[in-house]
């Protein structure tokens, strides 16, 4: 008898055995085009700082191209040490917002606008951006009264630079008599690009040396991506732990908006 009701539940049991290994075997593909998508092709970043703005603000949810410059060990996650150099390799263009490595540690994601390339002599003087001695043409847009975050008020002027090969983009700065305002040249070296931050007096970009928490030059094999478009975004306040806030301290206007 008990040989009778053994051999009723075999199938039983059989089929819910093989459904837990295709629901499995599903999990398993997902996580690889998962994995392939985000090595070869997009990857989300959320922007933690104010040193990109006006154009990018922190609660920003971007999506970056990884195809833009070809690939290097730092498209792979944890960026493993199983090869050298970039692969199908494609130069980064001076006023690309690229995401990248700090060349410090190799692990830390930042995103800065390319100002440098290699061989370029950048500089700036009293406030002003020189690219290879010639002055960068910024156009003054406007004024603000900004809330600096630490119990006081300044005043931010909004610039709109037009880079030598005519691509624009707009910037920050809240005077000339900062600490980045005035420079020594930098000559960047071959197989390397100079960084900035859009908002100018507030960046730890490549004016500042690594050894004084900067960026320093960034070697092309640390670029991951160029930063396409703007797919989300939150205020401060936004938790993933506070469902409201995702309505709450929404900024649609700021959704799909296309990076340049």
């Amino acid at each position: 008898m008990s040989e009778n009701v053994q051999a009723a539940h075999t199938p039983e049991k059989s089929g819910a055995v093989s459904e837990f290994i295709e629901i499995i075997k599903t999990v398993v593909y997902a996580l690889l085009i998962a994995l392939v998508l985000r090595v070869l092709f997009f990857q989300p970043f959320t922007i933690p700082s104010a040193s990109m703005e006006p154009n990018l603000y922190e609660g920003d949810y971007i999506i970056v191209s990884k195809f833009s410059y070809g690939y290097s060990r730092h498209s792979i996650p944890f960026s493993p040490p199983i090869f050298e150099g970039r692969v199908m390799d494609r130069p980064a263009r001076r006023g690309d917002m690229v995401v990248f490595k700090l060349p410090r540690d190799g692990r830390t994601d930042y995103v800065k606008r390319v100002i440098g390339l290699p061989g370029d002599k950048i500089q700036m003087r009293g406030g002003l951006l020189y690219i290879n001695d010639q002055q960068v043409k910024r156009d003054f847009t406007g004024t603000e009264r900004e809330d600096s975050g630490y119990g006081f008020v300044r005043d931010v002027q909004h610039y709109r630079e037009t880079l030598p090969d005519g691509r624009t983009f707009d910037t920050s700065d809240f005077g000339t008599d900062g600490e980045l305002d005035n420079t020594d040249a930098f000559v960047v070296p071959q197989g390397h690009y100079f960084m900035m931050g859009d908002n100018r007096d507030n960046s730890m970009d490549s004016r500042v040396p690594p050894e004084a928490g900067g960026v320093g030059f960034v070697p092309e094999a640390n670029l991951v991506g160029r930063a396409q478009i703007i797919l989300l975004s939150w205020n401060q306040g936004a938790s993933i732990l506070k469902p409201w806030t995702w309505v709450m301290q929404a900024r649609p206007s700021r959704f799909f908006h296309v990076l340049k």
